[in-house]
């Protein structure tokens, strides 16, 4: 057996801070279409559009390197849970392969600016 500590120049240690997104726990609460870097683009437009004091305007995200793009519109007014601010939503996901849209809620964290999706199911227009 090999010892790491033997061969000269290779660090066998695995290192770094990124936390590894596995296949149980999904990039997005939005869709399992989405990647990481689709969702830090969406999470944004969620906090636009979301924001209390916004003007409940539909608010878009793109990732020009993988095609994927999406919209937020705020269905509601923001309403208090448990001292936190909520707001419902609609969100129209696209990808190459597919359409989405899916409605839900968010809720502002600890006096934030990052607001917890929650409640996430299709969207069945009525």
């Amino acid at each position: 057996m090999i010892n790491s500590a033997s061969v000269a120049g290779v660090d066998r240690e695995p290192t770094g801070s990124i936390k590894k997104v596995s296949a149980a726990e999904p990039a997005s609460p939005l869709s399992h279409n989405l990647d990481v870097e689709d969702w830090r683009r969406a999470r944004a437009a969620l906090g636009t559009a979301l924001d209390p004091q916004g003007n409940g305007a539909t608010v878009a995200w793109d990732n020009p390197q993988t095609g994927r793009k999406g919209t937020f519109i705020p269905v509601a007014a923001p309403y208090p849970v448990d001292g936190q601010v909520c707001r419902a939503f609609i969100s129209k996901i696209e990808t190459a392969e597919s359409k989405e849209v899916v409605q839900g809620s968010a809720c502002r964290t600890g006096g934030t600016d990052d607001w917890a999706v929650r409640d996430i199911k299709p969207f069945r227009q009525s």
